[in-house]
């Protein structure tokens, strides 16, 4: 039962029931609702900035997580750029060197993936920032992964025209050393017939009559024939700019436009044409320019035979044709 309240009147000298108004009770009934909010905020206040709710808590470690897998996954993206790093230095400095190509250009490499429009789907998230530079990044790697792909594949198409190109490159000596000596060199030599100094554009190597004459490479016949100089002479287009010629041969053993393969007998040593002797004439022509045969015949030699040939070679004589 509420209390009744009396105040004393000074007039009247006497105490008086106190009345309440409908505004008393409305202020009263106010001011209680007024410090029940003032309470309620500040204990909502304190909770909220010293206490964690169970939702918050959840966020909490979801945040958590996904900042440690964007670690992560930024430390893998770095690992693998590493990695195509040493992939892309070992791609130019070592296998496109071993097959005399350039290295591709850094600009070539490191070229821009799309446009500043591709990642514009990407703005107006909470972590757009993160998300397109994570993007940025693996687009980047996906780019000189294809690159790199590529250069691999002409890596590997070189490298199948490198076993090619080095079956067709005159490699041997054209007649057996056991059956062979070389007699003159390449240069300036003594003409037997004219006995005058003239440019001798191959080699001479002496041997028997009848003696088997290799092809020095894989290649195709484009030339037999015979010539009043070179007599009996045999033609081989090894490509890649080489050509062999075998000249003063006493007999043919292939036919114009035969593919040969290195070692294949073509023909057979004689004495036809402007000769002295039994031998055959041999050049080798690179872009139908003559050039020192000695330098090819590092598969039939050792180095001591080979210097001794370059030694051989050198000297000033009397050539056979």
């Amino acid at each position: 039962m509420a209390k009744t309240k009396y105040r004393f009147n000074t007039r009247s000298l006497k105490y008086e029931k106190v009345k309440k108004t409908l505004k008393d009770r409305t202020v009263k009934i106010l001011s209680i609702v007024a410090a029940g909010m003032v309470f309620s905020a500040i204990v909502m206040l304190i909770a909220f900035n010293f206490f964690e709710s169970p939702s918050e808590k959840i966020l909490k470690r979801e945040n958590e997580q996904y900042k440690l897998q964007y670690k992560i996954l930024n430390d893998k993206i770095g690992q693998m750029s590493k990695v195509l790093a040493d992939i892309q230095n070992r791609d130019d400095n070592i296998y496109r060197v071993i097959f005399e190509a350039d290295p591709i250009p850094k600009t070539v490499r490191e070229a821009g993936y799309g446009g500043t429009d591709k990642y514009a789907k990407l703005e107006g998230y909470d972590n757009s920032q993160i998300i397109t530079e994570i993007t940025q990044k693996v687009d980047k790697i996906a780019r000189q992964l294809y690159i790199q792909s590529k250069s691999f594949d002409h890596v590997f198409k070189m490298a199948k025209n490198k076993v090619e190109m080095l079956s067709c490159i005159p490699a041997i000596q054209p007649v057996s050393k056991k059956h062979s000596r070389l007699a003159s060199g390449f240069g300036m030599r003594m003409h037997p017939i004219y006995k005058t100094l003239k440019m001798h554009t191959g080699v001479d190597f002496a041997a028997p009559r009848r003696t088997p004459i290799y092809a020095t490479g894989d290649g195709v016949v484009i030339k037999v024939k015979y010539s009043s100089g070179y007599g009996n002479e045999i033609v081989i287009d090894h490509g890649y700019g080489y050509k062999t010629v075998y000249a003063h041969l006493s007999k043919f053993n292939v036919k114009r436009g035969q593919k040969v393969k290195r070692g294949q007998t073509i023909g057979y040593v004689g004495s036809t044409g402007l000769s002295i002797g039994s031998h055959v004439h041999y050049e080798v022509r690179k872009n139908d320019k003559p050039i020192n045969p000695v330098h090819f015949f590092f598969k039939d030699l050792t180095p001591a035979e080979y210097e001794k040939v370059i030694e051989l070679s050198s000297k000033v004589n009397q050539a056979l044709s």
